[in-house]
């Protein structure tokens, strides 16, 4: 990771600069305006504690270092771009994390990275509250931005139009694991993913790509080079959370959640007869926990079908896929092969 130290340095650097430790006038003034004089700094903490401790206990920075490297790889400036990329940063990583926080609410997850739930931590109202706080306190680095009023307009409208698309592909998600017995097709599961996961990655391109001053059809281009990307990791994270377990998290916890994920499917595909056994055995998880032999029972199916094999391989060819297209359109160009670089040292990594 040598060659993304630097772009990575900058990355934590604008982050923790926009969600401070220290709560100072210059930033409220920047975030909240004007506040009544009866709003104190332990106030604010209610909304940044909970927030900025999540953002600290890591995370890849993926979409972040790609917003970067985007920016370098369609600008005819790199180094006038760069200034203006980082700090639309927050852009990104705020939404993310923010998406986290929601998630383990609606997925009743007691642990992310290695610690408990910022929900159990500070209870299901201040995670709510603050959570929702960041997505909008991301658009602060838009307000800040050093750029023409119509370029804030693109961002913003890029911004919202991503954010309620990652919304409908929650709302898919939840539906299928509020109900153990419906199971959706495997069209209906990538349509989801490419909502809910692929949004984000495209909208780190998409702000990357404004960033660079791109056509309009060339931030289309990229963000659905992206959105490819981002199905194929959340496809390669449902296969972790099944093989080795995903960092901070109890391997198998998506099906003590009821989640249908991709090697489920695939698995259903395979053995239709199956799905009465998932069903109670995804039923028993949910009521015994992390701990349930139901958990190995399912995982053992899996294995044995080669449903998890097979999900695998479906992540790396959409990888492999989108970097080569990315190859083909930009090729020449340091930024190109950072980018592909960057995530296949990912695969190797999880494969």
């Amino acid at each position: 990771m040598d060659k993304y130290t630097h772009r990575l340095k900058k990355i934590e650097d604008v982050l923790t600069e926009n969600l401070p430790e220290t709560i100072n006038n210059e930033w409220k003034q920047d975030v909240f305006a004007k506040l009544p004089a009866a709003v104190k700094d332990e106030h604010i903490a209610q909304l940044v504690k909970p927030c900025r401790e999540l953002l600290l206990l890591g995370g890849k920075r993926m979409r972040p270092l790609l917003l970067i490297l985007v920016s370098e790889m369609l600008s005819d400036t790199p180094e006038k771009t760069a200034e203006l990329a980082y700090s639309l940063v927050p852009l990104i990583e705020f939404v993310h994390t923010a998406s986290l926080i929601h998630d383990d609410i609606e997925d009743n997850a007691d642990m992310r990275r290695g610690k408990p739930s910022a929900y159990i931590t500070y209870g299901t109202d201040v995670a709510i509250n603050a959570g929702s706080w960041l997505y909008f306190n991301s658009m602060s680095a838009i307000n800040s931005a050093a750029v023409p009023s119509d370029t804030k307009l693109k961002l913003y409208e890029t911004l919202t139009v991503e954010l309620r698309r990652l919304h409908a592909g929650q709302a898919m998600d939840i539906f299928w694991h509020k109900n153990d017995e419906l199971i959706p097709t495997r069209s209906e599961y990538e349509a989801m993913v490419r909502l809910k996961t692929g949004t984000l990655t495209s909208l780190a391109a998409k702000i990357g790509a404004i960033a660079a001053e791109a056509s309009d059809s060339e931030l289309e281009k990229i963000g659905n080079i992206a959105a490819d990307i981002g199905v194929g990791f959340q496809v390669l994270d449902d296969v972790i959370n099944l093989t080795k377990g995903n960092p901070g998290k109890k391997r198998g916890d998506d099906i003590v959640e009821g989640k249908k994920s991709l090697p489920i499917l695939i698995h259903l595909e395979k053995r239709h007869e199956d799905l009465p056994k998932i069903t109670n055995l995804f039923r028993q998880a949910k009521k015994e926990g992390p701990e349930s032999p139901a958990v190995e029972t399912v995982i053992k199916l899996l294995e044995e079908s080669g449903a998890i094999k097979e999900a695998a391989d479906f992540s790396k060819k959409t990888i492999d896929t989108a970097c080569k297209t990315l190859q083909n359109n930009y090729s020449g160009k340091e930024a190109t092969n950072l980018i592909t670089d960057l995530f296949s040292a990912m695969i190797e990594r999880n494969t």
